[in-house]
C-alpha cells in the first residue's frame, strides 16, 4: 500500500460556530483526499492537499460522457470524544460495483480505509460535537482523459471531500409528502440504476422539480419497463410496513444498494420482525392504504437515516400512512441506527469502524 503525502493549508479556515446555520453541503473542510490513475501506473500519488478547485480542461471525458461514481459516508463522534465510522467497508465495495458497470477501475479496499482515515484524521477538528450532527464524506471518481470519442478514459481522478453537517431533523422527526411519479423513469434493469452515479440524478431531477412545486418532499419510482412496481424514493430506498410485515423492494438491478437499507433490515430481522424483500405493485399499496393495512412507510438513506412518510400521493389521489406522527417500528428504527452510530447504543453487529 502506498504512502499518502500531506500537504497541510498554511491558514485554516473558520470552522462553523453555530451547526444549526450550516448548510448541508455547502461547508467544506481545509483538506481533500487525490489520488491518480492510469493503466500502467495503476493508482498512484495518494495525497492529502488544501481543498481548491481542481484545474480541468474542457474536453475531459467527464463532462461529455458521465464517465463518474461517488459515495455518501460520515464519521461520527461519541460522548466520549471519539471519532467512527459506520460499515465504511459496505461503501467501499459499493462504489467498486457502481465503477465496474461503468468500466472505472476499482480502488483497493485497505488503501480506501487508509485515505479515509487519514483525512478524517488531519481534519478531526471539523466532526462536529453538538447532538445529532457529524462529517459528511464524498468520495467520487471521475474520468479526465481529454478527447471527443465514447469509450472508457485511461486515466482517472479520485477524490475524497469532506464537510460538517447538522442534525437532519433539527426540529424533530415530521413525517413527509412523497409522489408516486407515473411518468419519467429513473433506471431500468440492465442499466446503471444500481450504481451511484450522477447520471441517475440527473434523470430524477426533473420529477422531483415538478413535485416540489405541488408540495411534495420527494418522487417515489415506479419500475421502468411496466410502470407498476414500486423501486425507490429520489435519494432513498423505501420500507413499508403492512398488515405486520416489513416489506421492501427487492434488488433487482435497478434500485440502489443503500446501505443504511441493508442495516435496518438485519436490525429489523434481529429485533423479530418479519422482512420481506420483494416486488410491490402500486396497486397492491394503494389497496392496502384504502383498507387500513398500510400501517407505516419510511425512507432510508446515509443523510436522514430514517424519513418517516405521512402521505402518499398516486395519480391525483393521496393516501394516509401515518399521517402527520412518526410510526412505531419507524422511530424504533430511527433510535437503533442512530444510536449505534454515535456509539449511545452497543454495537452488537460489528459494523463500527474506529478512527
Amino acid at each position: 500500500m502506498q504512502d499518502i503525502k500531506i500537504e497541510l493549508r498554511k491558514e485554516l479556515l473558520e470552522k462553523p460556530q453555530d451547526m444549526k446555520k450550516v448548510k448541508f453541503g455547502k461547508t467544506f473542510t481545509d483538506h481533500m483526499f487525490l489520488m491518480n490513475y492510469n493503466s500502467k501506473d495503476g493508482w498512484h500519488d495518494a495525497r492529502i492537499v488544501p481543498h481548491e478547485p481542481i484545474p480541468m480542461d474542457m474536453g475531459a471525458m467527464v463532462f461529455h460522457y458521465a464517465q463518474e461514481i461517488f459515495e455518501g459516508m460520515k464519521a461520527y463522534r461519541t460522548e466520549s470524544g471519539d471519532i467512527q465510522f459506520f460499515r465504511p467497508y459496505e461503501n467501499i465495495r459499493r462504489m467498486a460495483a457502481s465503477g465496474e458497470r461503468v468500466s472505472m477501475p476499482a480502488v483497493d479496499e485497505d488503501m480506501f480505509m487508509e485515505a479515509l482515515r487519514k483525512l478524517v484524521e488531519v481534519e478531526k477538528e471539523w466532526v462536529p460535537k453538538e447532538e445529532g450532527t457529524s462529517l459528511y464524506i464524498r468520495p467520487f471518481m471521475i474520468a479526465t482523459d481529454v478527447g471527443l470519442g465514447v469509450h472508457a478514459s485511461d486515466n482517472y481522478l479520485f477524490c475524497i471531500l469532506t464537510c460538517p453537517v447538522g442534525s437532519y431533523y433539527p426540529e424533530g422527526i415530521n413525517p413527509i409528502r412523497i409522489m408516486i411519479e407515473d411518468e419519467d423513469v429513473r433506471a431500468v434493469r440492465g442499466g446503471t440504476g444500481f450504481a451511484k452515479c450522477g447520471g441517475n440524478y440527473a434523470a430524477s431531477i426533473r420529477a422531483s422539480v415538478k413535485a416540489g412545486k405541488k408540495g411534495y418532499s420527494q418522487v417515489l419510482w415506479l419500475d421502468g419497463v411496466e410502470r407498476k412496481y414500486i423501486e425507490e424514493v429520489g435519494a432513498m430506498n423505501i420500507m413499508f410496513k403492512i398488515d405486520g410485515k416489513i416489506v421492501t423492494p427487492s434488488l433487482n438491478g435497478s434500485v440502489l444498494p443503500g446501505v443504511t437499507r441493508k442495516s435496518s433490515i438485519e436490525l429489523l430481522k434481529s429485533w423479530g420482525y418479519e422482512v420481506e424483500e420483494r416486488l410491490i405493485s402500486v396497486d397492491e399499496l394503494v389497496e392496502a392504504a384504502k383498507a387500513g393495512k398500510l400501517e407505516e412507510a419510511w425512507g432510508t438513506g446515509t443523510a436522514a437515516v430514517v424519513s418517516p412518510v405521512g402521505w402518499l400521493t398516486y395519480k391525483d389521489e393521496t393516501y394516509e400512512a401515518t399521517g402527520s406522527k412518526i410510526g412505531e417500528v419507524t422511530q424504533k428504527l430511527y433510535d437503533g441506527l442512530t444510536g449505534i452510530q454515535w456509539g449511545k447504543i452497543e454495537d452488537t453487529h460489528d459494523w463500527i469502524v474506529k478512527l
